[in-house]
């Protein structure tokens, strides 16, 4: 009687943790080293353009700023800036703000909500920005920032110009270290 019991628990069993295991579309999603700011993509993008509208700069970030700016940024991209930084005296001269489409540094920025994130093992995810900056006359447009996962941690891995009439050619911030 307690084999008939046990033969008909465990294949019920073995059904029953099949249907209750789940993989992840990811199971490694990487891993960072450097310092982490907490918060999801659009937090995180919010933050990073609050941090600029109270440094704003032009050009390429020194290395004194990239170092402020290193927690929100992707590795591929922080290494992209660092060289570019380190070669400013024999690469073409970037000119304006490279975190927009307008020459002009941003003085308001609204990073749309990502309310909603398709699972949670989205590695990246674009958030379109509103900038705006007030001047004669107000300027408006909007970018689009492209988030990246690392680890634990959302970090800004791209810029997309979608300005009207972007100051620089190319796109996107990353692509302008491609050449």
């Amino acid at each position: 009687m307690k084999y008939q019991v046990f033969a008909a628990v465990i294949p019920l069993a073995v059904l029953l943790s099949a249907c209750t295991t789940v993989e992840p579309a990811y199971k490694d999603i990487g891993s960072r080293t450097a310092p982490c700011v907490s918060g999801g993509p659009d937090e995180v993008a919010q933050q990073f353009y609050d941090l600029r509208l109270q440094h704003p700069s032009l050009g390429v970030p020194n290395s004194q700023r990239l170092a402020e700016y290193r927690p929100w940024l992707s590795t591929p991209l922080y290494q992209d800036l660092l060289n570019a930084s380190h070669l400013s005296s024999t690469l073409a001269p970037l000119q304006g703000d490279l975190f927009s489409s307008q020459s002009l540094p941003a003085t308001r920025a609204i990073v749309s909500d990502s309310s909603f994130i398709p699972n949670t093992d989205a590695r990246n995810i674009a958030l379109r920005v509103k900038l705006s900056h007030a001047g004669q006359p107000e300027m408006t447009w909007q970018d689009e920032i492209l988030m990246a996962r690392e680890g634990t941690c959302w970090t800004v891995d791209d810029i997309r110009y979608l300005g009207p009439s972007p100051h620089i050619t190319g796109g996107s911030l990353r692509q302008q270290f491609e050449e």
